[in-house]
């Protein structure tokens, strides 16, 4: 290898055209298809398409993502009735790129669009309802009421040998 060869590199890079920095994670941009603003014009929450991935940002932060957007228009709506039960003032705004892909989903199971929209979102106002069943006390107590008698009688059934085995729960 010379001394100059160095230079001659060096002259050589200088030489030839910049290349664009290729970044790993180079993702195309959003597309906004659903947009729920507040009274005053804030998004609250918002569904876009980046490449073939639909993506969930409430608060201007990314929540989630999937192939299928429906269900988390379903819950944006779920969300804007909460609000509007609220008092507050919210308007949710979709494509329609987005209500063709309602549509089309409505037709296969034989509903219109509001409709089939419509029972989405029933299904997380029970969502709801189930949780607040789980943390009620009253009806923890009276779930393990039921159970435990019918262990304690296949308990007495057994013989000591067998209940010494089986730890109950």
């Amino acid at each position: 290898m010379s001394k100059q060869s160095k230079a001659k590199r060096d002259k050589r890079k200088k030489l030839q055209p910049k290349r664009p920095i290729n970044r790993l994670n180079a993702q195309q941009p959003v597309q906004n298809h659903a947009v729920l603003t507040n009274e005053e014009g804030q998004v609250v929450a918002a569904i876009g398409l980046q490449g073939t991935e639909w993506l969930l940002a409430i608060g201007g932060q990314t929540m989630g993502n999937a192939d299928n957007p429906v269900p988390m228009l379903a819950m944006l709506k779920h969300l804007s009735n909460v609000q509007e039960k609220e008092g507050r003032k919210v308007n949710l705004e979709y494509s329609t790129q987005l209500q063709q892909l309602i549509d089309d989903l409505a037709a296969d199971e034989g509903k219109t669009a509001d409709e089939y929209l419509a029972q989405l979102v029933s299904e997380f106002e029970g969502v709801e309802g189930e949780d607040g069943d789980e943390g009620d006390a009253d009806a923890t107590a009276e779930d393990a009421q039921v159970v435990e008698p019918a262990e304690a009688a296949d308990a007495a059934d057994a013989t000591p040998a067998a209940s010494d085995d089986k730890p109950q729960a």
